[in-house]
C-alpha cells in the first residue's frame, strides 16, 4: 500500500478530506486491550525505571468497563490536544483505522456508496451488529439456491419434456443444461472468494472483473431476466390453481383434440385470458406485499421450501405406489416396458398451451426444448445475491452452490427414469400436471405446493430484482438510472415499481412457454458474462488473483462460457441476436453516457500485461524508420504566467494532436514545480490531476507529469533522462519559443532555454520550438496556402515527416508543401534540386522543391538593403549585444575574472558573434520574401555556439523570428525517422 492508497483510507474511513496521518492514541479501545495484556502479564513483576521521564505505562488492565471509559476521558482532558502512542515512531494511521476495523474504537463510519474513485479496494469497513442475523452454508446459500432451481418447470412441465423428447434425449438435456451450471458455480465460487462481496450478486462480479460497462450491460439483462421470471412464476401459480379449480375460470376452458388417438378426446386447458386476469391481480397483490413486509418475507422465506420438498417427498412415494392404470388412465407403475417404449423421441406439433394438436402453431425440437428446461436449472446466484447475510461468504457460496446444483441435477436425471418408466407417452404428453395425479396421498398437495413455492419464487424476484436495479444505480455509472438511487438500508420502491410493470406486461403475454426463452436467454447471458470474468482473471493470473476457492481452471471457464453461447443460439438465434444486441446498445449507451469509473477491472490488467510483452519485444535497440512514431514530452511549464485554472497553453495540445497520424501515437505533458518535493508533493498531485483532466478536455491522447526541483533547470534535466521506459522513451522534446523574455525582463530566460536545448542535444532528443503559438489553429480553423520547409542541415528526415503529418490533419489538408533548400553562391543548384526531388520521390512525398543561394559572408554588404524589414531588428541586436559585452568586460576587469556569462566562463570572438547575427538576418530576410503567406514555416534549429553567452543565442534566435507569424524550429537527432525503402 503506497501513500496514495494511504490517504485514500484516510478520506474512505476517516471522513475528513486532506487530514494528516493519525497515529495510534493510547486511549484508543484496542491500544487499551493490548495494555492490558502486557499489564497483566507483567503486574507481578517489578517495572524497571526507564530513562525516559516522558514515557508513560497504561495499567488499567484490571479495571471495569465504565472505570477505563471514565480513566480514558480523565486522561484525554488532561493531556488535551498532546496524545502519544506507542507506534508513533511509524507515523502512520494504525491497522484499527486503515484495515476496517475502526469501529473499535467507537468511531462511526460510513460504507462508500459507489466504488469509482478507488473507494473500492477497502475491506468492508465496520463490525457487525450484534442483532444482525448472519446465515450459514445451509439456510444463507443452499436453500435459496434449491428453492430457486425447484420450481414450475419441473412440477408441470417435466414430465412433458420427457414425454416430448425421450429418456435417451431428455438425459441428455439435463446433463447438458446441468453441465452449463455446474461450469458457471466452479467460476462464481472462484470469484466469489477472491475477495469480499457487495450487493449487486452477479453484477457486482461481472464488473469489477470485466468493467462498468460489461457489468452494467450483463446487469440489465440480468435484472430483465429476474423481472420476466416473476411473471413466469406468477403465470405458473395461477396455472396450477386454475387446474386444480376450473370453476374458477372467468371466461371458461379450452378444449383441444388430442393427436393420435382414433376418438377425439376433449383435454381442457386455462382459458389465456383467465391467465391474464389472474395474473395481473396477483401480480399487483404481491406488489403490496412487497411493499408492506420485505422483512416478514425475508423471515419465512425459508418457510416457503417446506411445502417443495413434502410436495417432492409425495412424488416419489405416489411413483411407487402407483399401479397399472391406478391412480388415472395411463399410468403403467415403474415399467420396463414402458421404459423401452418412452426411449425415443416424439416430437410434434402442440397448441400455445403446449396441447398436442396436428393442427398447432408450435412446433418442438431439441432445441427449443432447451429453452423450455432450462429455466429449471436456473437460480444459482440466489447465494451470491445474499452476500451481506452471509457469515462466511468465501466459504459457504462455493460449497452452498456446487451443493445444490449438484443435488438438483442429480434429482432431474433420476426424475427423467422415473417418470419415463411411470406413464405412456400420450399420458406423459396429455396430463400436464401429472405429479399432482401420482402425488401420495392426494393430488391437492402437490397443487399446494406448486402454488406457495411459485409465489415465494415470484415474492423473491420482485425483491431481488429492484435491489440489483439500485444497485446499479447507486454505483453512478449511467445517469439515466438515478430515478433508481437509494440511500443505504431504504427500500427501493421507485425500482420496486417498475419491476412490477415489466412482470404485469409480461403475464398480459400470457403464454408459459414464450416467456421461458426470454429468461434464458438473459440468464444465459449473465452466466457466460461469470465464466468470461473467471476465464479473463484466470488467465491473467494477476497478483490479486488469489481465490481461497481453488478447483478452477481457466480451461474450464472457458468451456463454461462457450456452452452459455451455444445453448444460445441452440435455442433461438434470433432471440440470442436480440439479446446480444440488447446488452451491445446498453455497452455503448454506457460508454458515451455512463461515469468513468476504474474497479480495477481484468481488461486493465490485460492492458497492463499486454504493454509489458510489447515493451519486452521491442526491447533496448533503436526502434526501424518504418516504425518509428514521435513520442512528443510537451513542455507545459510557461515562459510567464497563464490564466488561473489553465494547466497548459491550450493550443499546446492542438500542437500535439497534429504531431500524430490518425490520433496514434503518446504525447506526454510535462509540468515543472520549483521547491522542495518534501513540501510540494500534494501541490504537484493536484497539478497532475488538473494537467490530466485538461488533456482529457482536449481530447488529446497523453499523460501527465508532474515533477518537483529546484529550478526548472534541475527538473528539465531529470526529465529527459529518466523519463519512458525502453524503447518508450519521449524521442521529441516540443516547446513554446519565449516571446515575452525581453518585453518582460525575464532575464533568466535565456539561460534556462539554452540550457533546454543543450540537455536535448546531449540525450539524443529532437527538438521542436513554436513560434506564434497563440495563432496555432485547431481542428476547425482550416488553413490554406504552403507548408514551408526551410531544410538547412541533414535532420534525419524529421522536418519532411512533421510536415507530412500535418498534411493529414483537417486543418492543413489544403496546403502544399514547399522545400528550400539553403546553398551557397557558388553551389550547383540544379544538381542540388534534382538530388532533392529524386529523395522526395523515393520518400512518396509530394512537395515543391526551391533552391536559394546565400551570399558568403565576404559580399554580406551587397545582400542587405537598406529597404529590408529586419534591419532594424538586426542593428537593435547588434546594439544590445555590443552593450551586453561591454558591461561582461567591465565586470572582468573589476573583479580580475575572465568574462563571466551565466555564471560560467565565456569566450567571445566579436567576428563570430557578428557573423552568426547576420547569418539569421539572412535566413530571416529570405524567409520574409518567400513564405510571408505560409501557413506555417519549418526551419532547422541552430544548436547554442559553445562557449557563447546565452544572452547571444537569444538574440540570434529573436532575429530568425522576427515578425515571422508562425513558425517551428526542429532539430533532429542522430538517427533517421524516414526511410527509401519498402
Amino acid at each position: 500500500m503506497d501513500n496514495g492508497d494511504i490517504e485514500n483510507a484516510e478520506d474512505e474511513f476517516g471522513g475528513q478530506s486532506g487530514r494528516k496521518y493519525r497515529p495510534v492514541v493510547s486511549h484508543d479501545r484496542a491500544v487499551l486491550q493490548m495494555s492490558s495484556l502486557d499489564s497483566g502479564s507483567s503486574s507481578s513483576l517489578p517495572v524497571p525505571q526507564s530513562p525516559f521521564t516522558n514515557l508513560k505505562i497504561s495499567m488499567q488492565g484490571n479495571m471495569s468497563s465504565d472505570a477505563r471509559e471514565e480513566s480514558s476521558t480523565n486522561h484525554e482532558e488532561l493531556n488535551g490536544s498532546e496524545r502519544e502512542s506507542k507506534l508513533e515512531l511509524f507515523g502512520f494511521d494504525s491497522l484499527v483505522n486503515i484495515l476496517g476495523l475502526k469501529s473499535m474504537t467507537g468511531e462511526a463510519i460510513a460504507a462508500p456508496s459507489s466504488p469509482r474513485d478507488g473507494e473500492d479496494v477497502s475491506i468492508t469497513p465496520g463490525r457487525s451488529k450484534a442483532n444482525d442475523l448472519k446465515l450459514g452454508t445451509l439456510m444463507g446459500v443452499f436453500v435459496p439456491c434449491l428453492q430457486n432451481i425447484l420450481g414450475i418447470i419441473y412440477y408441470i412441465r417435466f414430465s412433458w419434456i420427457v414425454g416430448m423428447a425421450g429418456i435417451g434425449q431428455s438425459l441428455l438435456l439435463v446433463s447438458f443444461c446441468g453441465l452449463c451450471t455446474f461450469l458457471t458455480s466452479i467460476s462464481l465460487s472462484a470469484i466469489a472468494t477472491n475477495g469480499a462481496m457487495k450487493g449487486g450478486g452477479p453484477y457486482y462480479l461481472i464488473g469489477r472483473a470485466l468493467g462498468p460497462e460489461v457489468g452494467v450491460s450483463i446487469g440489465l439483462c440480468f435484472f430483465l431476466g429476474n423481472a420476466v421470471a416473476g411473471s413466469l412464476y406468477v403465470l405458473g401459480a395461477v396455472e396450477t390453481f386454475l387446474d386444480a379449480l376450473p370453476g374458477a375460470g372467468i371466461f371458461g376452458e379450452v378444449v383441444t383434440k388430442v393427436n393420435g388417438t382414433e376418438a377425439a378426446v376433449a383435454v381442457p386447458s386455462p382459458n389465456l385470458h383467465d391467465l391474464q386476469v389472474y395474473g395481473i391481480v396477483v401480480t399487483i397483490i404481491l406488489c403490496f406485499i412487497v411493499f408492506g413486509g420485505v422483512k416478514m418475507i425475508n423471515r419465512v422465506a425459508p418457510a416457503f421450501l417446506i411445502p417443495v420438498l413434502f410436495s417432492l417427498f409425495c412424488i416419489f412415494v405416489g411413483a411407487v405406489l402407483a399401479r397399472k392404470d391406478h391412480p388415472a388412465v395411463g399410468v403403467t407403475g415403474l415399467s420396463l416396458k414402458s421404459l423401452k417404449d418412452n426411449w425415443s423421441s416424439s416430437y410434434q406439433n402442440t397448441n400455445n398451451a403446449g396441447i398436442p394438436d396436428p393442427d398447432g402453431a408450435v412446433s418442438w425440437n431439441f432445441n427449443a426444448l432447451v429453452g423450455l428446461f432450462f429455466p429449471a436449472v436456473t437460480g444459482i446466484m440466489a447465494g451470491s445475491n445474499r452476500s451481506a447475510s452471509l457469515r462466511d461468504t468465501q466459504r459457504s457460496i462455493p460449497v452452498g452452490t456446487l451443493a445444490a446444483t449438484l443435488s438438483t441435477s442429480a434429482m432431474y436425471l433420476f426424475s427423467v427414469l422415473l417418470f419415463g418408466s411411470l406413464a405412456t407417452r400420450e399420458k406423459l404428453l396429455t396430463d400436464r400436471l401429472l405429479t399432482a395425479t401420482i402425488a401420495w396421498p392426494l393430488p391437492a398437495i402437490i397443487y399446494i405446493g406448486i402454488i406457495l413455492s411459485t409465489l415465494g419464487a415470484a415474492l423473491q424476484s420482485l425483491t431481488g430484482a429492484p435491489r440489483l436495479l439500485a444497485a446499479i444505480a447507486n454505483d453512478d455509472i449511467l445517469p439515466v438510472l438515478h430515478y433508481f438511487r437509494v440511500a443505504e438500508g431504504s427500500e427501493p420502491h421507485i425500482a420496486t415499481l417498475f419491476t412490477a410493470l415489466i412482470c404485469i406486461g409480461c403475464v398480459i403475454i400470457g403464454n408459459l412457454d414464450l416467456i421461458t426463452p426470454t429468461i434464458t436467454m438473459f440468464f444465459l447471458l449473465c452466466y457466460a458474462g461469470v465464466n468470461l470474468s473467471c476465464f479473463l482473471l484466470d488467465l491473467l493470473d494477476a497478483p490479486s488473483w488469489r481465490p481461497r476457492w481453488k478447483f478452477h481452471h481457466w480451461s474450464l471457464s472457458l468451456l463454461g462460457a462457450v456452452l452459455c453461447i451455444v445453448i444460445m443460439f441452440l435455442i433461438s438465434w434470433s432471440f440470442t441476436v436480440v439479446s446480444l444486441a440488447l446488452a451491445s446498445l446498453i455497452y455503448y449507451y454506457v460508454c458515451i453516457k455512463g461515469k468513468a469509473g476504474d474497479w480495477g477491472d481484468g481488461f486493465k490488467s490485460a492492458y497492463f500485461q499486454l504493454a509489458l510483452r510489447s515493451l519486452r519485444s521491442l526491447g533496448a535497440s533503436q526502434v526501424h524508420p518504418k516504425n518509428w512514431y514521435p513520442i512528443p514530452l510537451i513542455f507545459c511549464r510557461p515562459w510567464g504566467k497563464l490564466p488561473e485554472n489553465v494547466p497548459c497553453h491550450p493550443k499546446l495540445a492542438d500542437f500535439a494532436n497534429c504531431m500524430k497520424k490518425k490520433g496514434r501515437g503518446m504525447s506526454i505533458f510535462v509540468s515543472i514545480l520549483d521547491g522542495d518535493y518534501h513540501e510540494c508533493a500534494e501541490d504537484a498531485k493536484t497539478a497532475c490531476r488538473q494537467l490530466s483532466t485538461y488533456i482529457d478536455y482536449k481530447r488529446c491522447e497523453g499523460v501527465a507529469e508532474i515533477v518537483v526541483a529546484p529550478s526548472m533547470s534541475d527538473g528539465f534535466r531529470g526529465i529527459v533522462q529518466t523519463m519512458g521506459l525502453g524503447n518508450l522513451k519521449p524521442n521529441i522534446v516540443v516547446m513554446r519559443y519565449p516571446e515575452i523574455w525581453r518585453r518582460e525582463n525575464l532575464i533568466e530566460i535565456p539561460a534556462t532555454f539554452v540550457g533546454i536545448i543543450n540537455d536535448c542535444i546531449v540525450a539524443n532528443k529532437a527538438v521542436v520550438i513554436v513560434k506564434g503559438l497563440d495563432e496555432w489553429p485547431n481542428e476547425y480553423q482550416r488553413q490554406y496556402g504552403t507548408i514551408d520547409l526551410y531544410w538547412i542541415v541533414r535532420d534525419g528526415g524529421l522536418m519532411l515527416l512533421l510536415s507530412q503529418l500535418l498534411l493529414t490533419k483537417e486543418s492543413f489538408e489544403s496546403c502544399k508543401i514547399q522545400v528550400f533548400c539553403i546553398a551557397e553562391e557558388d553551389s550547383d543548384a540544379e544538381e542540388l534540386k534534382a538530388d532533392v526531388k529524386k529523395f522526395l520521390y523515393d520518400l512518396r512525398m509530394h512537395a515543391e522543391v526551391i533552391v536559394i543561394s546565400m551570399k558568403s559572408w565576404d559580399a554580406q554588404g551587397e545582400g542587405v538593403s537598406q529597404q529590408d524589414e529586419s534591419i532594424e531588428a538586426f542593428t537593435g541586436a547588434q546594439r544590445r549585444i555590443a552593450g551586453y559585452l561591454s558591461e561582461m568586460k567591465e565586470a572582468a576587469k573589476r573583479e580580475g575574472t575572465p568574462l563571466m556569462a551565466d555564471g560560467k566562463s565565456v569566450v567571445v570572438n566579436e567576428q563570430q558573434v557578428e557573423k552568426f547575427l547576420y547569418t539569421t538576418l539572412k535566413l530571416n530576410s529570405t524567409i520574409l520574401r518567400y513564405s510571408r503567406m505560409a501557413a506555417v514555416v519549418l526551419v532547422s534549429l541552430p544548436p547554442p555556439p559553445l562557449n557563447h553567452p546565452a544572452y547571444f543565442y537569444m538574440e540570434y534566435m529573436d532575429l530568425l523570428v522576427e515578425n515571422v507569424p508562425r513558425l517551428l524550429m526542429v532539430r533532429g537527432y542522430r538517427r533517421d525517422v524516414v526511410t527509401l525503402f519498402t
